[in-house]
């Protein structure tokens, strides 16, 4: 009933119609009875912003909410605990997370990032983490950190930046949104993921380079049943903007679900981009239907890599049983087919909509899945040939760092570049009712997101964190990123003890699971043995 009539009447103008109305009655009772003068001047200077709100580019939240949307940033003058638990998301969410969205919306408009008296963090908490510094401090010449993917069967290997856009589908944001973000990665030299929902004609409006993620339900390369199509999938991948082919196994937020975007959300854009039919439920499966044992991806895997032309071939999942990921490492070593890279996506990362438990206990979180996998590589000595992604509420350059140290050798993030944005996490994703325009298909809501500005905030964003990395390497007297390691990262464990994170997070030397090697982690111990390279069950 609220879509409907908010689509005849926007009822986030309210506030401007009734200031208008208002000085039209105090201009009336000025002029008939000499009353009303000082009435008529507030609500027409109120009319008069509201009109204003609509012309101008930067907030989309005002451009949505004209006069109404002053008081969010009236309020944030006031108090930081005013801003923090009425303003800017939902009033349970940690603060260390309100103050990362702060940092963000900073670096994106081109703000100071830099705050007077200290931290704010509880420095004595357990669980509190530094990265060490050095006495004799590095000097870097540029904070384009990139690396180069693609493994020995790759032939377009990509040079990449090690900070990059997670897969987020045009579907769950919208056209605006997705504009700015490409336009953004295009003048950054940064890369795009699609996410699942496949490449739309907004991906490539822009050309910003993009990492095609195929899903279960193999939009953009299906045939009319929903299987895997090869002709339509070469059509696409042989594009020059693409530029890696990732083949989503399960996202951290719902691990194992699926997904489906109801037949009344199906927009002619989305079918177009997605190939599926209007007016039909659009499904995601939970699982794929090109294969079903760790032989049979990898072979997809191989085929995927030849039909784009040799570009880098990889898959993204979130670790769920440390069996099947055991056996898709056995499936390597028996077919020598090796993903060019492999992308670890944390329990913690967020979506759209999911079920509450699967956002909160389904998956393995990041530091945990991220240090399994990079420890099963080095122990079959494939961590050489075979680039770690990761991603999972990565958003300051604390945060690359720490994924760095725990074995990623780039990050994607999702939720920073949809604050840069200018997402407040109002939390209504799922309703088509963005207030900001970036998750929205509603075509006057997503007006408010003026892709010039916004794409210049993503850029900002992107070149600031990596600024700001780039202080931190130079500051651990280090050259590169990725000589960030455990030993760098410090943890409190208790009142009166830290630790570094090299001695809490378990290793595994080079080749210790080819040769039999004692290896002292209960999940090697336990599953190695039993993992199957022909099925992902135990054996």
């Amino acid at each position: 009933m609220l879509d409907r009539l908010d689509a005849i009447y926007p009822v986030r103008y309210t506030a401007l119609v009734l200031c208008v109305l208002a000085a039209l009655l105090s201009l009336f009772a000025w002029i008939g009875f000499g009353v009303g003068g000082f009435f008529f001047l507030l609500f027409a200077s109120l009319s008069a912003l509201g009109l204003w709100d609509l012309r101008q580019s930067k907030s989309a939240l005002r451009r949505n909410y004209p006069v109404l949307g002053h008081l969010r940033y009236m309020l944030e003058k006031i108090r930081p605990e005013i801003r923090q638990y009425f303003l800017e998301g939902d009033t349970d969410e940690a603060p260390f997370s309100r103050s990362q969205r702060s940092l963000v919306y900073a670096r994106a408009k081109g703000e100071t990032d830099k705050r007077p008296f200290g931290t704010q963090l509880d420095v004595t908490a357990n669980g509190f983490e530094w990265i060490n510094h050095s006495l004799l401090p590095s000097t870097l010449a540029s904070s384009d950190f990139r690396l180069t993917i693609g493994g020995p069967l790759c032939r377009q290997p990509y040079d990449a930046s090690v900070f990059n856009i997670s897969a987020m589908s045009f579907g769950a944001l919208s056209a605006h949104a997705i504009q700015a973000l490409n336009a953004g990665a295009r003048r950054g030299g940064f890369a795009h993921d699609t996410g699942e929902g496949s490449i739309s004609a907004w991906h490539r409006l822009h050309g910003g380079d993009l990492i095609w993620e195929i899903g279960s339900g193999y939009f953009g390369c299906r045939d009319a049943a929903g299987r895997f199509n090869e002709d339509k999938f070469k059509a696409n991948a042989l594009e020059p903007q693409v530029k890696m082919i990732e083949i989503k196994l399960s996202q951290g937020a719902k691990p194992g679900h699926g997904g489906v975007l109801p037949a009344a959300k199906v927009t002619p854009e989305i079918a177009a981009a997605r190939g599926v039919r209007m007016g039909v439920d659009c499904v995601s499966p939970a699982a794929h239907s090109a294969f079903a044992t760790p032989m049979e991806l990898l072979h997809f895997v191989a085929r995927l890599r030849e039909l784009s032309g040799g570009k880098p071939t990889g898959f993204k999942f979130c670790v769920g049983h440390p069996w099947e990921w055991f056996a898709i490492v056995k499936a390597m070593l028996e077919t020598g087919i090796t993903p060019d890279f492999i992308v670890v996506d944390g329990s913690e990362g967020g979506t759209g909509a999911a079920p509450l438990e699967f956002t909160d206990h389904v998956g393995v979180p990041l530091q945990e899945g991220l240090r399994l996998v990079h420890n099963t590589l080095v122990g079959v000595n494939l961590r050489d040939c075979i680039k770690l992604g990761a991603a999972g509420k990565v958003v300051s350059a604390f945060d690359l760092a720490r994924a760095f140290a725990v074995g990623a050798d780039w990050c994607n993030s999702a939720r920073g570049f949809m604050f840069a944005l200018g997402c407040i996490q109002a939390q209504t994703c799922h309703t088509g009712a963005c207030p900001t325009g970036v998750a929205t298909q509603d075509p006057l809501r997503q007006q408010a997101l003026v892709v010039s500005d916004k794409s210049e905030r993503v850029f900002n964003y992107h070149q600031q964190t990596l600024k700001a990395l780039q202080e931190l390497v130079q500051a651990s007297g280090l050259q590169h990123p990725c000589e960030i390691s455990a030993r760098h990262i410090v943890r409190r464990v208790n009142e009166n003890e830290v630790r570094l994170l090299a001695q809490l997070l378990p290793s595994v030397a080079p080749g210790a699971l080819l040769s039999g090697a004692q290896v002292q982690h209960p999940v090697f111990d336990t599953y190695w043995a039993l993992a199957r390279a022909d099925r992902f069950g135990l054996a």
